[in-house]
């Protein structure tokens, strides 16, 4: 049984992975300015210390503003966001993340990702502004997201830097074993979107029968069952229940019946799959 009073659940109960915290508020089509600076301030202090967001979301002003907003010190905060595939040659990577930090209100993020090994990508010249940024103190880590394993191997061989993190679409319908191998393999850590399954675990037969075993929801169960994986979740919640309910999945432990059951689901879904991802 989860508690059922998230404001009891402090900050230090979120495990933490290299020192990111493995429960995060993804902000993705959280585009309301106004609601958008009220779920992050409202996450973080509920206890959430770690923001994701991306130049392309179009929210980095108002996450700033949430984060402003907050009674919480800049410093207790893992914050990421990503550059968008028209901003990854060298020179547009060193000046477009410029422009992040100054709407998102910082001196430095924690971690900065190339958004999608697409368009204007080029490993050596893109990871090569990166790792500039690193020296300058602009982003602690450097990362990559919806990396295949092919794309992650050329960048941990190009960058001077460590890949921290690959960030990918990840839940119980795509749970992405042969990638996660891959990360494991190369000390890389796995950040899941869209851990929910824009909305689709929730009609799991199995999930929704360990959620009624545990006195749990079904997304509890989903981001529990990740963090059990060794994922860091971003799941998007906008509303104070939502991000209350995600929040209280750090109280809940699955057995091993319950991880064999989520990983025997036969349906695969993929929600997010552009034309330009690396797999089409």
């Amino acid at each position: 049984m989860v508690t059922s009073d998230a404001d009891t659940i402090p900050p230090e109960t979120c495990p933490t992975t290299d020192g990111m915290p493995m429960l995060g508020l993804g902000t993705w089509e959280n585009e309301d300015p106004e609601q958008c600076a009220e779920s992050v301030r409202t996450a973080l202090e509920a206890g959430y210390r770690h923001i994701d967001t991306a130049q392309i979301y179009g929210n980095e002003d108002a996450v700033g503003d949430g984060i402003a907003a907050a009674d919480v010190d800049r410093e207790e905060i893992f914050l990421a966001t990503k550059v968008w595939i028209d901003n990854l040659e060298h020179d547009d990577v060193l000046e477009t993340t410029r422009e992040s930090l100054d709407r998102l209100g910082v001196d430095y993020v924690d971690l900065l990702y190339v958004h999608w090994p697409s368009r204007t990508y080029d490993a050596e010249e893109t990871l090569g502004a990166f790792s500039e940024l690193v020296d300058e103190g602009l982003t602690n880590h450097v990362g990559v997201s919806n990396f295949q394993p092919e794309q992650l191997e050329v960048a941990i061989d190009v960058c001077d830097v460590p890949i921290f993190a690959n960030q990918v679409e990840l839940h119980p319908l795509l749970p992405q074993e042969e990638l996660r191998e891959t990360c494991e393999n190369y000390d890389v850590e796995v950040v899941g979107y869209s851990p929910l399954a824009r909305g689709q675990v929730i009609d799991q037969p199995e999930i929704k029968e360990i959620a009624a075993k545990h006195d749990a929801s079904e997304a509890q169960v989903s981001l529990a069952w990740a963090r059990e994986k060794g994922v860091t979740a971003i799941p998007k919640a906008t509303s104070d229940a939502h991000i209350a309910d995600n929040w209280a999945s750090l109280t809940l432990e699955l057995d091993q019946e319950d991880r064999n059951k989520i990983d025997a689901i036969d349906e695969t879904s993929r929600e997010v799959d552009p034309d330009f991802a690396p797999w089409n």
